[in-house]
């Protein structure tokens, strides 16, 4: 057999991934499994983006290869909506790049700017694809506290006190996965002001800035952010187009061509009836987002319900569409408060512990998915 190579050796199978099978067998043996533990949005996209797939995918010419930088019109849709929702300003022919989702935006970056022993800056808790990733091309990972008493948000006069020379890269994700905070611009500023002093890139993932959230923040609004920061976004939560798999990275013209080199040599280009109904989801009046909201909120009153049933402690104004709470002291850790709703009464909840050794105490719950689970998840532990 032929050996894997050296760069697997700290990569396991995905959490989820292992955790579906477990929940599959168990459905089989006759039990009948609620999951409320993935953020996979069940909600429809906007009507006129279907429609415009269904028909540009008719047209015979639309079938070929695609640009690598993405349709001219899906990047002038983005840097409008950027504009629109974000106040930024972007150019679309050099500060915007189209992607096959964000989550393969992580890895581009990664390529594009980490060799072999740089270091990278990874939020305990956080996404665990930025640590995956950064263990792919073979990075020194250095992780950093994000703690309920400091609001989920890095302590940067700590950070200060560590060698960050060999530091290349900061990933930070407000509004944030798993915690639901949210970030001020004031912290932003700071995040900015930290990469520019210390020469280290920071990349903030934005896809959760719509959910239950009235001020959509990008960090490329701060003064002087794009000398120093890239943004990662995506149409998955916001347009309820998570198997679309279409993100984007957006930042200063000389990040985005050596992003483009890597990107250039890993995939072919998107679909064009896909990034045309793109174009299509990106100018959504505001009442798309109010009316996706409005259902977000029923479902995170119905979370709220369970996890106070449960005992847990949670903030009530979290962005995002997860809820994210402490367990009861009477469980030693999160794996085991979840295997025990999970054995006991036959509903999944994602242990904190995934996202880091800071989520040891803590659970995820999703609102996305059939909000009738929610019901009766509830009605089981009443």
């Amino acid at each position: 057999m032929i050996e894997p190579a050296n760069r697997l050796s700290n990569i396991n199978e995905y959490y989820f991934s292992r955790k579906l099978k477990e929940i599959s067998d168990l459905r089989e043996s006759g039990k009948d499994i609620l999951n409320l533990g993935i953020g996979n949005p069940d909600m429809p996209p906007p009507v006129d983006s279907v429609k415009v797939l269904h028909e540009r995918s008719s047209e015979n010419q639309n079938h070929g290869y695609q640009s690598y930088s993405g349709n001219p019109n899906l990047r002038k849709a983005f840097v409008q909506w950027y504009q629109k929702h974000f106040k930024v300003e972007l150019n679309a022919n050099t500060e915007t790049l189209p992607l096959i989702g964000s989550k393969e935006g992580i890895m581009h970056i990664s390529m594009a700017f980490l060799n072999p022993g740089d270091g990278v800056l990874i939020p305990d808790p956080g996404y665990p694809a930025y640590k995956s990733v950064s263990d792919l091309v073979g990075a020194n990972i250095i992780s950093y506290d994000l703690k309920e008493e400091n609001g989920w948000f890095p302590d940067l006069e700590e950070l200060q006190k560590m060698d960050l020379d060999k530091v290349k890269i900061m990933w930070v994700n407000y509004p944030n996965m798993p915690t639901g905070t949210k970030a001020s611009l004031k912290q932003l500023e700071r995040l900015v002001a930290f990469g520019i002093k210390n020469k280290i890139l920071i990349c903030n993932d934005n896809p959760y800035s719509f959910i239950l959230n009235d001020n959509p923040i990008s960090i490329l609004s701060v003064p002087n952010a794009k000398s120093i920061a890239l943004e990662l976004n995506s149409l998955s939560k916001s347009h309820n187009m998570a198997g679309w798999r279409i993100g984007v990275v957006v930042g200063d013209e000389k990040y985005i061509n050596n992003i483009l080199k890597v990107k250039s040599n890993v995939d072919s280009g998107m679909y064009l009836p896909l990034q045309l109904a793109a174009v299509e989801a990106l100018n959504s009046p505001v009442s798309w987002y109010e009316n996706l909201n409005k259902e977000y909120a029923i479902r995170r009153k119905k979370a709220s319900e369970l996890l106070h049933k449960l005992a847990c402690t949670f903030d009530e104004n979290q962005s995002g569409m997860f809820l994210w709470a402490k367990i009861p002291e009477a469980y030693e850790n999160s794996y085991k408060f979840s295997d025990y709703l999970l054995y006991e009464y036959d509903f999944f909840i994602t242990p904190g512990e995934i996202f880091g050794k800071n989520g040891e105490k803590y659970i995820r719950i999703s609102l996305a998915g059939n909000p009738e689970n929610l019901k009766m998840a509830l009605k089981r532990i009443n």
